[in-house]
């Protein structure tokens, strides 16, 4: 259902961009450079997330799009955060409008058409080169597919990619972009929520080990990538308005005129913004006298949630983000270059922590929905600055691009050994030799991983079957062993102590190296060990917080 979808596929987006909200803020230059975007995105979609969660499981889309449009209005940070809401509020009621179990392509692109209605519509001085104009873009992307008779999945995927492509071109939209050498952080925030949304709905498809992507983004996000190289320049003076001022409103009068006090608004500052419906509005603006403002708006409603920014504090707090950046890139380069370095991939903090107490020099974050592209790999093999790399994708999906990274690299030589989970890359690295050579290092790290039988569980997001064509449906708890679905029920521990239990009475192990996702509290994580040791004995129990999203459980038996 379509509900469900987004319920599932929303949280995994957010987390996305909180995960970037740092990379995102260093783009920040317009309309003033104080480095927040990405923390503003953040929040937003933050908000919305509790707000979706709080709803019964039953929710409709109906339901969902007032939580998002509710949520996303009492949330909105910045303006970033407050276009976003509207952005969200207009595609979320498209969606709610889906009569079919799925949203098809005309569903998409009528979704879209109406988050560019609405988002336009709150913007008063729509610029070129912002988040706006990736969001028509990707609208008239959708249209197009709809008019190829393009299937729901080709048409989210050419999204993804004229999303990034969009991004790249607002340097060309916005001098302001290219004389900073950066893409719009703001477009860039979009284009990532996008990605981790569609790769949330296609990743999770049920049919796990067959994930496929009909077209690749990874060509796209390196053209951003490439503009984001260009060489940056942090000495912008910044807006005349030093105070960026945002509240929530509540109009005492059913006639409050919202034309009017925009009117106020623009005669205050710039990049105002009133959106909401009578009571409840967001205001936004940037000002030199927010006491102006909030007297003004006291005099016609409440105010509250007050947030009032000094803007040429952040923008030197950006500047000398960039300066330190530089001055650690510097200091990087002049280290002295290692003779074999480790890249890995993790989507989890805890999962990275462990490997990097492992011997792994840079972890890139990603996943099953998050897939980090070539030119995220080929950065991290450059940045352990060793003469010999040795990668592991921890995911059969980033296989092609780790391989595609290898091969680009230069600098250094290159070879992937094929991990498909984390727990491979455990084991992988238990065998690394860092006096050895390359081959022989691949040789050790490819046969161990050979040793190890995974599992996991998560939860399907649509109705699928698994491996014995036992039917799934949307919400299941699903039991992965070795890549294949295995066990379906409807409890996270059961589910779990099904696959061990499976596994063991096809081949007795001795160790069980097992992760907690952050979906598991520590109580639940405990009690399922408690479990698990109760029906294994014998089982050796090497237990960690992996903090991965999605999947609860994440193990390995060796």
């Amino acid at each position: 259902m379509i509900a469900e979808t987004v319920r599932t596929c929303f949280p995994v987006a957010a987390k996305v961009v909180a995960d970037k909200a740092d990379e995102i803020n260093k783009l920040n230059v317009f309309p003033v450079p104080d480095g927040d975007t990405g923390t503003n995105m953040s929040l937003t979609l933050g908000t919305v997330v509790k707000e979706v969660e709080a709803l019964p499981k039953d929710a409709s889309m109906e339901d969902i799009a007032k939580a998002i449009t509710h949520g996303s209005l009492m949330g909105a940070r910045g303006n970033s955060g407050v276009i976003t809401s509207q952005i969200l509020r207009g595609v979320a009621e498209g969606l709610a409008g889906v009569r079919g179990p799925e949203a098809t392509t005309s569903d998409i692109a009528a979704a879209l058409r109406n988050g560019v209605k609405v988002a336009f519509k709150a913007v008063r001085k729509p610029v070129e080169g912002t988040i706006l104009t990736v969001l028509k873009d990707v609208s008239a992307k959708a249209d197009q597919m709809e008019k190829a008779k393009a299937n729901p999945v080709e048409t989210l995927d050419a999204i993804v990619v004229e999303a990034y492509e969009s991004v790249a071109r607002t340097p060309d939209l916005l001098p302001v972009l290219k004389e900073n050498g950066v893409v719009d952080s703001g477009a860039f925030g979009l284009a990532t929520f996008i990605e981790g949304f569609v790769n949330a709905y296609e990743g999770k498809a049920g049919e796990v080990s067959d994930f496929k992507t009909t077209v690749d983004s990874s060509d796209a996000k390196a053209d951003v990538a490439n503009v984001v190289d260009i060489e940056i320049n942090d000495d912008w003076e910044g807006s005349q308005y030093r105070y960026c001022t945002e509240f929530l409103f509540r109009a005492d009068s059913p006639d409050f005129d919202e034309e009017a006090n925009l009117r106020y608004l623009a005669s205050m500052g710039d990049c105002e913004l009133l959106v909401g419906s009578n009571p409840d509005y967001k205001i936004h603006v940037h000002t030199n006298r927010p006491d102006r403002v909030l007297r003004h708006m006291l005099h016609r409603g409440q105010i509250f949630n007050v947030f009032v920014h000094n803007m040429d504090l952040e923008a030197h707090e950006r500047t000398e983000g960039i300066r330190q950046d530089k001055a650690e890139a510097a200091a990087a380069a002049k280290a002295p270059r290692k003779a074999l370095g480790f890249v890995a991939v993790a989507a989890g903090s805890g999962e990275a922590d462990i490997l990097k107490s492992l011997g792994v020099d840079v972890v890139v974050s990603g996943g099953q929905t998050m897939n980090p592209s070539t030119a995220d790999i080929l950065a991290a093999i450059e940045e352990c600055n060793a003469d010999q790399v040795i990668v592991l994708p921890d995911n059969g999906n980033i296989r092609m691009a780790a391989e595609a990274a290898a091969g680009a690299c230069t600098a250094s030589k290159v070879a992937v050994v094929p991990t498909k989970t984390v727990p491979q890359a455990f084991a992988a690295m238990f065998v690394a030799d860092v006096e050895g050579d390359l081959q022989s290092n691949v040789d050790e790290m490819t046969d161990a991983i050979s040793q190890v039988r995974d599992g996991e569980v998560t939860t399907a997001v649509r109705d699928s079957a698994a491996a014995d064509g036992t039917p799934i449906h949307a919400g299941d708890v699903m039991g992965i062993q070795d890549g294949s679905i295995e066990v379906v029920g409807s409890d996270v521990e059961d589910v779990t102590l099904k696959v061990i239990n499976r596994m063991q009475d096809e081949e007795e192990g001795d160790t069980l190296t097992i992760l907690a996702g952050s979906d598991l509290d520590d109580d639940a994580f405990k009690h399922l060990l408690d479990a698990i040791e109760a029906a294994q004995p014998d089982l050796e129990i090497d237990s960690h917080r992996g903090e991965q999203p999605l999947y609860p459980v994440v193990f390995s038996i060796e």
